[in-house]
C-alpha cells in the first residue's frame, strides 16, 4: 500500500513541475458595454438630420398635444347659459359669455349668434366655416410628423449606403475581410438604420394619435352646433 501512495505522490509533484513550467495563459479584459451615446457616436454624420427630427418630433407633438387637450376641455355650464340666453332673447349676453370664453366652440357659436335673425341655412354655413378654421388651429404642423414618419427610415437607409461605402473601402485599402476592418462600416450601417426606424415608428404613432384626438374634439363641437341649432329652430315649431 505504501509503495502505492509514493507513486501517487510523486506523479502528482512530476504534473505540478510540469504545469509551473507552461508558460502562463494571458487573461482577456472582459469589455465593457458601451452606452447608448457611444453607440450613436459609432453611426457617424448622418445621425445629426436624424437627432434633429426626432427633436422636431418630440417637440411637435408635445405641442400639439398640450393645445388640442386645452381646445377638448368644454365647460357643459357654457351650452347651458347659452341656451337660457337664446330663450330668454339676451342674444348680446350671450355673445359677451362666447367672446369671453376662449374656446374653439365659443368662437363657432358666436358666429352663429351673430346671424341670428337671417336663414338657418346661412346661419350653418358661418358656424361650419368657422369650425373649418377652428380644425385648421388644431391640425397645425401636424402634417410635419407625417413627413417625418417617411424621411427618417429614409436617412437610416442613407446611412446604410454609406456603411457599405465605408466597408468596401475598408477592405480595397487594407485587403483585409475580418471582422476587425469591417466593424466601422457595420456600426454606421446598423446604427443609423435602427435610429432611423425607431424616428420613423415615433413619428407615425405621434401623427395619428393627434389625429385621433382632433376628430374627438371635432365630434364635440358638431355635437354642440346642432344643439344649437336645434335651440334656433325651436321658436318656430
Amino acid at each position: 500500500m505504501r509503495p502505492i501512495l509514493l507513486q501517487v505522490t510523486s506523479a502528482i509533484d512530476t504534473v505540478n513541475r510540469a504545469a509551473a513550467t507552461l508558460p502562463a495563459i494571458p487573461v482577456q479584459p472582459v469589455p465593457e458595454p458601451m452606452t447608448l451615446m457611444e453607440i450613436l457616436i459609432k453611426g457617424g454624420l448622418i445621425m445629426i438630420p436624424i437627432g434633429i427630427l426626432s427633436v422636431v418630433v418630440i417637440y411637435i407633438f408635445i405641442e400639439r398635444y398640450l393645445t388640442i387637450r386645452r381646445h377638448a376641455s368644454m365647460d357643459e355650464n357654457f351650452m347651458n347659459s347659452i341656451r337660457e340666453y337664446i330663450r330668454d332673447g339676451k342674444t348680446d349676453s350671450a355673445l359677451t359669455l362666447c367672446k369671453n370664453t376662449q374656446k374653439p366652440i365659443a368662437r363657432m357659436i358666436e358666429k352663429g349668434i351673430s346671424r341670428i335673425g337671417k336663414p338657418i341655412k346661412e346661419i350653418e354655413e358661418s358656424i361650419e366655416i368657422a369650425g373649418k378654421f377652428e380644425v385648421y388651429s388644431m391640425e397645425k404642423n401636424i402634417q410635419i410628423l407625417a413627413i417625418i414618419a417617411g424621411i427618417a427610415p429614409m436617412f437610416g437607409f442613407l446611412g446604410t449606403i454609406i456603411g457599405v461605402i465605408k466597408i468596401f473601402y475598408d477592405i480595397s485599402v487594407t485587403s483585409d475581410v475580418s471582422i476587425g476592418s469591417v466593424s466601422a462600416g457595420l456600426y454606421v450601417k446598423m446604427v443609423t438604420s435602427a435610429a432611423g426606424l425607431v424616428v420613423g415608428i415615433v413619428a407615425f404613432i405621434a401623427y395619428n394619435w393627434l389625429n385621433i384626438m382632433v376628430n374627438k374634439v371635432v365630434q364635440k363641437l358638431e355635437w354642440n352646433v346642432m344643439n344649437f341649432i336645434d335651440l334656433l329652430n325651436e321658436p318656430s315649431k
